[in-house]
Formats: structure tokens, C-alpha cells, sequence
């Protein structure tokens, strides 16, 4: 067969790969990954922090089509304030209410990739049976082969603010309470197969 009769099918061949490369999907893993959250406490006073110390999430992504989704579910009864007390009493009726709603969710769209890597994710963000939409910013984002763990992975830390009042989280309103919600989440998520 001659050099010339080689190259086309050849071509079509290395063109085919990239226009049917597929999505990969990425489990987070739930020792590394961690949602947290500032929020005011009486009105300027001072700032309490915390996180959730469960929570799963999935990834799907394809650099080459810059494009992805994100589910995240949080087990609201997971939060974590270093203070016994407070995690009980957030875990009551007036702000997380674990016992009607025991998760929270986001969905998202992996967006505006510079470099191969999402700078946003778009999505809708539910707590307390609310859905509303919320963007995060995405302020690091790498994958890598990580050789102490034998797993490539992708890890990133992301962030948005939002009213928890619009959440039906009100509590402390009254008493001079900002309503502001600061989220700052690390991540690290395992590629699959």
C-alpha cells in the first residue's frame, strides 16, 4: 500500500479519538473532601465557622469539550462547629432541621475553563427544601497523578456566599444576626476506571 493510500484513513483515524473522547467521572473522596461555612453571630460580634464532615459528590467532566457536571449531597447532620452544643442546636428546627431534611444538594455545569481547568460551577444549590440558584467560584483547580495514593486526581477549592434566609434559616434575624452564609469547599475527587 503506498505512503499516500496510509495517510487518510490515518487521519481519520486520529480524528475519530478526539471527536469521540469521553467524559470522565471522578468520585470525591470523603477524607479529603470538605464543605465549610462562616456565618455572623450577633450582628457583628463575631464570626462562627464549621463544615460538614459527610459528603459524596461526583464529578463527570471532558477537558477537550470544556464541559462537566457536579452532584454533591451533604449530610446535614455531619456539621461540625467544634462546639457539641451548637451542632445540636443547628441540627434543630430552626436552622438545618435534619430530622425533615437530612441532606443537602447541589447540581452544577462546570464553567468558563481557561488553561483546561473550570474557573465556575453553575448549578442550583437546595437546603431545607429549597432550591435556589448558586454559582461557585472556583479559585484552584488541578489533576494530577498522585504516586503516594497510586490515583490520578482532581482537586479543587471553591467558594460562594449566599442568604440563608431565603433557605427558611432565619434564626437570630430578630436579634440583629446578619444572614450572609460564606461557603468555602475543598475537594478532592478519584478518577474512575
Amino acid at each position: 500500500m503506498s505512503l499516500s493510500k496510509l495517510v487518510l484513513p490515518l487521519a481519520l483515524l486520529a480524528l475519530s479519538g478526539t471527536a469521540f473522547a469521553k467524559p470522565v467521572t471522578y468520585v470525591c473522596d470523603p477524607a479529603h473532601t470538605h464543605p465549610s461555612f462562616a456565618a455572623d453571630h450577633m450582628g457583628g460580634l463575631s464570626v462562627w465557622r464549621g463544615m460538614f464532615t459527610q459528603t459524596s459528590c461526583t464529578i463527570v467532566m471532558d477537558r477537550k469539550a470544556r464541559s462537566g457536571t457536579v452532584k454533591v449531597t451533604v449530610q446535614t447532620a455531619s456539621d461540625d462547629f467544634g462546639n457539641a452544643q451548637l451542632d445540636k442546636d443547628a441540627q434543630g428546627p430552626n436552622l438545618f432541621d435534619v430530622a425533615k431534611y437530612p441532606t443537602a444538594t447541589y447540581t452544577g455545569k462546570l464553567a468558563d475553563f481557561s488553561n483546561g481547568a473550570p474557573t465556575k460551577v453553575i448549578g442550583t444549590f437546595t437546603l431545607r427544601g429549597v432550591t435556589r440558584p448558586l454559582t461557585l467560584d472556583i479559585r484552584h483547580f488541578e489533576c494530577k497523578e498522585v504516586p503516594m495514593m497510586r490515583q490520578y486526581r482532581c482537586g479543587a477549592d471553591a467558594f460562594a456566599e449566599f442568604d440563608r434566609a431565603r433557605y427558611g434559616m432565619s434564626f437570630g434575624k430578630a436579634f440583629g444576626f446578619q444572614m450572609w452564609v460564606r461557603l468555602h469547599i475543598q475537594v478532592e475527587a478519584v478518577r474512575q476506571g
